[in-house]
């Protein structure tokens, strides 16, 4: 490690003790404008002395998110690179939850505080940290209804401004790994990733096809976000879809959006818990990066519910986010479920099958999509840094951290192969024979 002087020099000693590391992948900027650190490494800048004594307070992953979300801590650059470089060190390197400090080692950080002078009473959490994991029951209707609107009620306008005219969330499919080239007319922010909106219709479009929409077919669409799925099908498929969502500011959108395409006839939005359905049969059913927020406990009931609501022969899409590392529990002290998704659970691909078999599904296919939701990840992330003042116009600053920390991170997350996402294909025994290739719908 290059050495320095004034606080910064401490402060990386502290934030080694924090990473498990002997030296710090990063150029640490302090308060006091000193230096530490690799001249050539990603530049972490701390505002304050309270960035320090969020991380004694908290000193793991939940400390430092705190700290950047805050804004007591900043990354000027690329954000990318300072993950990539975070992620190699220490604890951040080992799997599984963050490891906490020794008595020795918290010891040592207290000392380096002092120092420091950043002994001081523990600062409140920024105010987008999600509180609703302390009340009521794990995947209760409301507790769920609750997690859902924390993440997705923040705005359509800032929704907009990240995925662009497609207002798909969920992986997209690509045919290449062009995301960075630009097209005319984005919008205000002047230039859109030129295959976005493509790699999402291509998404969309695979789904129609791996489910065998036909005209007249009665479709149920599960987590409908925007109702992206929901027009795309009514629209080139000629079904009938009911999207259920638990967003009230997500099903206003979908619905202006049908009337706009002149599809009201076609499509029925509801702010509805998919456990409440009970009009099928559907013909076909898609889950869309819906599954992660019904946690494991209840994924059973979930396949047996959507089961239920399939005649024979109905096919089934789930499309998910996996834990490639093996199954494990949330923790719920880390970012992603204190900032992002309260309650959501990734399961592991092997634990999905299961279900989905144990629930009387037969599996047709499942395709790995992994690489395409890392492309995906980065087009959002350059997407919210062109329109950053204005994102941060319709949300708050800290609302815009969190985003393009929790983006940034789960695409160094797909890239490292630690998550997954797949599209599993299942039918309910009775009707038609399912087609005898899978070339029939890819």
């Amino acid at each position: 490690m290059t050495k320095g002087t004034g606080a910064a020099s401490r402060l990386a000693q502290a934030l080694a003790i924090v990473l498990g590391t002997a030296e710090i992948p990063l150029r640490l900027v302090a308060w006091d404008g000193s230096e530490a650190g690799p001249p050539d490494a990603p530049i972490v800048k701390f505002r304050s002395r309270r960035a320090l004594r969020r991380i004694l307070w908290s000193p793991g992953q939940l400390g430092l998110s705190r700290a950047y979300v805050s804004g007591d801590i900043e990354a000027p650059g690329d954000i990318f690179a300072a993950f990539t470089a975070l992620s190699s060190a220490g604890k951040f390197a080992e799997p599984g939850p963050f490891k906490p400090l020794t008595p020795a080692e918290l010891w040592t950080l207290l000392r380096t505080a002092v120092r420091l002078r950043a002994i001081g009473p523990n600062p409140a959490p920024p105010p987008e940290e999600a509180r609703i994991h302390r009340h009521g029951r794990r995947h209760s209707k409301r507790r769920d209804a609750a997690a859902i609107s924390h993440h997705y009620d923040v705005g359509n306008d800032f929704y907009a401004l990240v995925l662009g005219p497609s207002m798909v969330y969920s992986c997209a499919v690509w045919t290449d790994g062009q995301t960075d080239a630009v097209t005319a007319g984005s919008g205000s922010g002047g230039g859109l990733p030129a295959g976005l909106d493509a790699a999402q219709e291509r998404k969309l479009d695979l789904v129609c096809r791996k489910l065998g929409l036909k005209p007249g077919m009665r479709v149920l669409d599960v987590g409908c976000g925007w109702g992206s799925f929901a027009l795309h099908a009514a629209k080139h498929y000629g079904v009938d879809v009911v999207g259920v969502t638990l967003s009230t500011e997500q099903a206003l959108l979908a619905r202006k959006r049908a009337a706009d395409a002149g599809l009201t006839e076609s499509i029925d939005i509801r702010v509805q818990d998919y456990r409440d359905v009970e009009d099928g049969p559907f013909d076909a059913i898609s889950s869309i990066g819906m599954s992660e927020h019904v946690g494991r406990e209840q994924t059973p009931h979930y396949v047996s519910r959507l089961r239920s609501l399939l005649r024979p022969g109905g096919r089934l899409l789930n499309h998910a986010i996996s834990w490639n590392a093996g199954p494990t529990n949330p923790d719920p002290d880390s970012f992603i479920p204190r900032y992002v998704f309260p309650d959501g659970e990734m399961i592991s691909l092997g634990e999905m099958v299961t279900a989905l078999e144990s629930g009387g599904l037969e599996i047709l296919d499942v395709e790995a999509l992994r690489p395409h939701y890392a492309l995906t990840l980065r087009a959002w992330v350059r997407r919210l840094e062109d329109n950053w003042d204005e994102a941060v116009a319709l949300t708050s600053l800290g609302r815009a951290r969190i985003w393009r920390l929790y983006m940034a991170a789960s695409a160094l997350g797909f890239e490292a192969g630690l998550t997954g996402v797949n599209q599993i294909l299942v039918q309910r025994a009775g009707g038609d024979e399912p087609p005898l290739r899978r070339t029939d719908w890819v």
